[in-house]
């Protein structure tokens, strides 16, 4: 079931990352919240979208070989954990934190906590 997961949360993460590095400003008016973060960078954005489609990719190798993928994800799953960190943190110093919390929970920290916890239950054996 965890293989399953890891191929869903590796197609929508790079769906996402294909948008980005795609349609940097079309994905940045689309995602809730995104604009109140600060002015329009489509090289951030595209960088984003690196980073989001590598941590795509280390969810497919884990789904497809977990031992050796494993490596893969930890370092997707650490991504997201920084970027989940981080939209913690601008939710503890805004005006509406319960409000943002609730905006990033599906698209930040769901994924964030399904990677995690995929690569703590499964650490391989021989690691």
């Amino acid at each position: 079931m965890t293989r399953i997961i890891a191929v869903v949360l590796a197609v929508i993460l790079g769906a996402n990352a294909l948008f980005q590095l795609a349609a940097p400003l079309a994905w940045y008016d689309a995602v809730p919240g995104v604009p109140s973060t600060g002015a329009f960078n489509p090289h951030f954005v595209r960088d984003i979208g690196a980073a989001y489609l590598v941590t795509a990719m280390g969810l497919a190798w884990f789904a497809w070989r977990p031992v050796q993928g494993w490596p893969a994800l930890v370092a997707g799953a650490a991504f997201l954990i920084l970027h989940s960190a981080i939209h913690l943190f601008d939710a503890s110093c805004s005006a509406s934190p319960l409000a943002d919390l609730i905006r990033d929970f599906p698209g930040v920290f769901l994924p964030t906590l399904a990677a995690a916890g995929i690569a703590i239950v499964h650490k391989p054996e021989e690691i």
